[in-house]
């Protein structure tokens, strides 16, 4: 039974008490992964927010005694709850931002996280199986064509120079998160890693970084619309040849807790050229 210092706020340290412990110890997902290796994030890293991983799809249902509680608490969604995804881009309500709004906004960015159904999870995935995703999805995004066409950039091996432009355009994910590495998430590293973006950078997926893919739209400007449509667009083809780990209850699987659902995430950036006069 892992012991949390006092004052440890991780939804594991709340929920994961004597009884689920005791539960749930020696046994595994049908993935092959150990619940201990699940929970070993938030026990190494007493600093986390949730400290949980799941293996694979079958982590949500064979520990659902850990994993409802915490859904429950961070998302407010029940053991019995259904969830709907929408990722049909027309029929986003997307109304327009006034002029003053408009100007403010540099930038608008939505990504989602999805993971493939016929593989577990990035904690329970063999070096195998990792460079086996890697193969079908990067097969699919370098036949993208349109605005979607585009380059692969495998990790392994990558030139110094494809590297460092990676890394001026803040593309580049890196080795070296602690709470991703005590998961199990940079085994093999950089092995079945890699980055694709479009011509005009403005489509780019992350293959085997926490998820197996982090789809990502973005560009200059407010148009939400246009970011979400490539974004759906996307999406779409790659499940046409990959289909993606999804189930009523949890919506699309991640292996953080906190994703599962849309595994979705809108952001602009702004400029607030006034906020310096007061720096208070």
């Amino acid at each position: 039974m892992p012991v949390f210092p006092a004052g440890t706020k991780s939804l594991v340290s709340k929920y994961c008490t004597p009884e689920v412990f005791e539960a749930n110890k020696g046994k595994c997902d049908k993935a092959g992964v150990p619940f201990e290796q699940m929970i070993l994030s938030g026990c190494q890293n007493v600093d986390s927010g949730i400290g949980v991983y799941a293996g694979s799809h079958d982590a949500y249902t064979t520990f659902n005694n850990l994993f409802e509680p915490i859904i429950n608490d961070y998302h407010g969604h029940a053991a019995d709850a259904t969830h709907v995804s929408n990722m049909n881009f027309e029929e986003l309500e997307c109304p327009d931002f006034p002029e003053d709004e408009k100007e403010m906004i540099i930038s608008t960015r939505i990504r989602v996280g999805r993971n493939l159904a016929d593989f577990p999870l990035g904690p329970g995935i063999s070096k195998e199986q990792r460079d086996e995703v890697e193969k079908i999805v990067s097969g699919v995004l370098t036949g993208m064509t349109g605005e979607l066409e585009g380059t692969y950039y495998p990790l392994n091996g990558m030139s110094k120079e494809d590297q460092n432009q990676l890394i001026a355009d803040h593309f580049l994910f890196k080795e070296g998160d602690r709470f991703l590495a005590a998961a199990g998430l940079n085994r093999d590293w950089p092995s079945g890693r890699g980055i694709f973006h479009n011509k005009d950078k403005t489509f780019l997926t992350w293959v085997n970084e926490e998820d197996q893919l982090r789809i990502i739209s973005m560009q200059p400007g407010s148009d939400i619309l246009a970011v979400f449509r490539r974004l759906s667009v996307a999406a779409r083809e790659i499940e046409k040849v990959a289909k993606f780990a999804h189930d009523d209850h949890l919506g699309y699987i991640t292996s953080c807790p906190t994703n599962c659902g849309t595994a979705l995430r809108a952001s602009v950036h702004i400029k607030l050229p006034k906020l310096m006069k007061q720096k208070e």
